[in-house]
């Protein structure tokens, strides 16, 4: 970091923190700090006033990070470091995670970083602290892959794995476990390149032996880490995707099945979405029964009511012979349809007004629309078939305007200001199906007084 602060090198050249090879920047005069911060003082006084010094201190280093004002953070931190220095300097002092992670903010954003002072920070870091050694370890692998150095972070994770320090190693067990599941990480990717090679070029030849052969040895290293990270109770949606993705390579699909079975529904683990995910894709590949797929899709709708597979469900759902799961299907594009990332979404009001439809012409099953309009009929109105939205949808998609039409229509009558806009410029443009869909809702009309619970015509929405 001393390159940050050019214009002090002369002073930095003479402090005693700079010759004995401190971590971070020289001592600096800093006009600007209260004077307390670096005026001579008793150690009486320094005792009394050290702890008021070192939160103001902290709050200017925060008050500039959040200014993005890297230089001046960094300035303020070498202070903050030298106070410490200076007040228990006859104490073992080693550096706080604190020091560690604001200096790490500061050189990851500040314009005259270079991974080569980011390296050096980095390993003085780890050679203080002990206690966070691996943690430290991890973030700088991170930081190098961020940065595209591959093996310059699966090195770093490897010495970090082979690190021991007495009775620390079994205190920070939980990171060790993470250095080995993040190289099992990267011995995936290489394995993931080898498949890509051999792929590429078929399987004949010297060359595409040794490839095999290196792709085999990744294959079994990664196993080995990301199959013992998935144990532990947490969320590990990227190392089960990988684990599964070499199981299934080499045809192991109970193995396969088993692992994202146990992510789904082990009771230690955490609610997860996305292991549910995994299963209903997994399943889908290797052409499961339709039970399973809804029994995957069911938990994932229960968890996560606004998921983009709540289209592959209500369609599933739709195509059964049984009324309760239609019911459900009914249940799940009208709840899809509650959240605003899908009010243009046409699939979906394609998949709504297909059922609306079926059941208005059947006049059975009235009541389960009923019931879902019910506790929506307050607002849907104002959030999906307003005037305004009517001009929009019209004027951007016509496809999402007609399948909004056809459940306005039904749901608030011929009345309703969305469907007459909408069905009024589909008419005017001379396009048969509006025509067709006005002819519908005016037929059925009875039908939205039935659901309305109205007893006339002559309420407007």
């Amino acid at each position: 970091m001393d390159s940050f602060l050019e214009e002090e090198e002369a002073a930095a050249a003479k402090s005693p923190a700079a010759q004995a090879g401190s971590a971070l920047l020289p001592a600096l005069h800093l006009p600007f700090l209260p004077p307390h911060l670096y005026q001579p003082a008793s150690s009486h006084e320094h005792k009394l006033n050290f702890k008021k010094s070192k939160e103001v201190c902290l709050s200017y280093i925060q008050d500039a990070m959040l200014q993005k004002q890297w230089k001046r953070a960094a300035e303020f931190l070498t202070f903050y470091v030298e106070s410490l220095e200076k007040d228990f300097s006859t104490q073992y002092m080693g550096p706080s995670e604190m020091i560690w992670r604001i200096g790490t903010e500061i050189l990851c954003h500040h314009s005259h970083s270079s991974m080569k002072e980011f390296n050096s920070f980095t390993e003085q870091m780890k050679t203080l602290g002990v206690k966070r050694y691996l943690k430290v370890c991890l973030e700088h692998a991170f930081h190098l892959l961020c940065n595209g150095l591959i093996d310059e972070a699966y090195q770093n994770l490897s010495l970090a794995e082979s690190w021991r320090f007495g009775e620390q190693t079994a205190i920070q067990d939980k990171e060790m476990k993470l250095i080995q599941a993040y190289r099992g990480l990267l011995d995936y990717y290489s394995w993931s390149k080898q498949k890509t090679i051999l792929l590429e070029h078929g399987q004949d030849g010297f060359e595409d032996l040794s490839v095999e052969q290196e792709m085999h040895s990744c294959f079994r290293k990664a196993a080995v880490n990301l199959k013992e990270i998935i144990k532990i109770p947490g969320v590990w949606d990227l190392f089960v995707k990988c684990y599964v993705d070499l199981l299934e390579f080499y045809g192991d699909h109970n193995e396969a099945r088993q692992v994202l079975n146990e992510y789904a529904y082990n009771s230690k683990f955490p609610a997860n979405p996305n292991a549910h995910v995994y299963l209903y894709q997994f399943l889908k590949r290797h052409g499961e029964s339709k039970k399973s797929l809804i029994s995957a899709l069911k938990i994932l709708h229960d968890i996560v009511p606004s998921h983009e597979l709540m289209i592959d469900f209500n369609t599933m759902l739709q195509k059964s012979k049984k009324r309760k799961k239609r019911r459900l299907g009914l249940e799940v594009i009208f709840a899809a349809l509650d959240y605003a990332g899908w009010k243009e979404n046409v699939k979906a009001w394609s998949c709504l007004a297909r059922q609306v439809k079926q059941i208005v012409i059947s006049e059975k099953h009235l009541d389960w629309i009923k019931q879902e309009w019910n506790s929506r009929k307050d607002w849907w109105p104002a959030f999906h078939f307003s005037r305004y939205l009517a001009k929009r949808n019209w004027q951007e998609n016509e496809s999402l305007s007609y399948e909004k039409a056809v459940v306005a229509g039904i749901l608030l009558g011929k009345d309703c200001k969305y469907f007459k806009y909408v069905s009024h410029q589909g008419c005017k443009a001379q396009v048969k199906r509006f025509r067709t869909l006005k002819k519908f809702v005016n037929k059925h009309n009875p039908v939205y007084l039935r659901i309305s619970g109205l007893s006339d015509s002559s309420v407007q929405p």
